[in-house]
């Protein structure tokens, strides 16, 4: 049975992910320090998995989860580009260090294989479209460059001590468990939440920036394809995880209001600093490299995901 260590496991990815390779029928340790992750996340799932309260930033900790374990799929990270604004110094500091840790962690402990969570951010603004993984990456933000800065660790350690590495750089996930709350939570939790509560969101900007929102099985999936992917693309490059589509901000609201039968009218308010204005991905190389391709489009994603709201936000 392989055993698997997913580091900020109960945050929305991660936990999503966690039951996933426990669906798969493989043992499975989670790392969170809980900074940004929920305990609730984990709530059903407590009596099957390992858990391992900690920093990814501290070394000892690091290494007793890692212990045992046949391959990482890193998630743990501070997310969110404002918060990034806000904060440069500890979104580079928990990222890149922490990143920095889990490699070295590996190489010493003989562990096969990482997969990152590495991030569209790393294109930043640029105009060609569909963004593909031969463009040059140039990030506007503090959260992009240090996504893009762990991307040059996992090459670095694949390049210098052959550990098996790949990056996925994921386009807009959206799904069950991502939190509607905060100062940084994701547009579509939001617009839910909102509208549930017959309140109005505020939309940044004009509504018309696009994004390739991703549902969460497909992240699942493409983590599975990676982890179990040939020895010889395993040399840190990084993956597209999108679906190829592209949709505005104004199209989800009104997916949203219409899914929920409501005639609330959004707010709008500025335009949020370091936020690329249009995004989507070809898929191609992930499709060749890994075999993956998306199984589960926007709207389908949508309906599940406020399914899921519904029961879970009262």
């Amino acid at each position: 049975m392989a055993k698997y260590l997913v580091t900020g496991g109960a945050g929305f990815i991660g936990c999503n992910l966690a039951r996933f390779l426990l669906n798969q029928g493989c043992q499975v340790v989670v790392l969170d320090d809980f900074s940004t992750g929920k305990r609730a996340n984990l709530a059903d799932i407590l009596g099957r998995i390992t858990l391992i309260e900690g920093d990814v930033r501290d070394a000892a900790t690091v290494e007793r989860s890692m212990a045992g374990c046949d391959g990482v799929f890193h998630e743990a990270a501070l997310g969110s580009v404002p918060r990034s604004v806000a904060n440069p110094a500890a979104t580079h500091d928990v990222n890149v260090n922490g990143t920095l840790r889990i490699l070295e962690a590996a190489r010493q402990l003989g562990v096969r294989r990482v997969i990152f969570a590495a991030s569209s951010s790393a294109y930043g603004d640029q105009r060609e479209s569909p963004k593909h993984e031969d463009m040059v990456p140039r990030p506007i933000s503090p959260y992009a460059a240090s996504k893009v800065a762990c991307e040059a660790y996992m090459r670095s350690y694949a390049a210098v001590y052959g550990l098996q590495t790949l990056c996925l750089r994921y386009f807009n996930v959206f799904g069950p468990y991502q939190d509607p709350e905060g100062d940084y939570a994701a547009v579509i939790p939001i617009f839910v939440s909102r509208l549930l509560r017959a309140e109005a969101p505020v939309i940044c900007g004009d509504g018309e920036q696009t994004r390739d929102f991703c549902y969460i099985d497909n992240v699942c999936q493409a983590n599975w394809l990676a982890i179990h992917a040939p020895v010889e693309v395993c040399n840190g490059q990084a993956l597209n995880i999108a679906c190829n589509r592209r949709i505005s901000v104004n199209q989800v609201f009104n997916h949203i209001r219409r899914l929920l039968g409501s005639d609330i009218q959004p707010q709008h308010g500025p335009d949020r600093p370091g936020d690329v204005k249009h995004s989507v991905a070809s898929v191609d190389r992930a499709g060749q490299v890994i075999g993956y391709h998306p199984q589960v489009y926007f709207e389908e994603g949508l309906a599940r995901s406020i399914e899921w709201y519904r029961r879970n936000l009262g």
